[in-house]
């Protein structure tokens, strides 16, 4: 299954940018012998400031995928279970899995009514650039988890 976290805005160079990299070519190629990637990051910009354009530019982006839509009203889920859930969209036969985030404003209602369904990340409001390295680095450690790998520790 693909998995790809598809966000609004380009990140300038900087730590968090280097980190959602460095932590999605990990996932990348712990998942392959899991049926699991690659994990890409895509990064969209609308044409117009607000969330229905943003939500135009990203529509095209979740065709084909089960959307988990990153919101503040969304639900928290420990590493395991998040893992699991990934496994189980694997192995339910979903062929991609889509992360996205929206922009300073969060997601488009519309958008996220049509979500698979919403995360979040704990009830402090996060910086755009740390939730995609926050994300991209629990993506491979669900990924490390569903590989028995010793990296993710309860």
């Amino acid at each position: 299954m693909k998995i790809a976290i598809v966000a609004i805005g380009r990140l300038a160079r900087s730590p968090e940018t280097e980190l959602v990299k460095l932590y999605a070519e990990r996932a990348t190629n712990a998942g392959r012998a899991l049926g699991l990637g690659p994990v890409e990051v895509i990064e969209v910009e609308a044409r117009k400031p607000g969330k229905p354009a943003e939500a135009e530019a990203l529509r095209p982006h979740l065709a084909d995928a089960h959307v988990i839509a990153c919101d503040e009203h969304g639900t928290a889920r420990p590493s395991r279970a998040f893992a699991a859930e990934i496994g189980r969209l694997r192995d339910d036969g979903a062929r991609r899995l889509v992360f996205v985030i929206g922009g300073a404003d969060g997601l488009d209602p519309a958008l996220l009514a049509q979500a698979n369904g919403k995360l979040a990340f704990g009830p402090q409001t996060w910086p755009h650039a740390l939730a995609r390295a926050m994300l991209a680095e629990q993506v491979y450690r669900a990924v490390s988890i569903l590989a028995g790998s010793p990296y993710h520790r309860d």
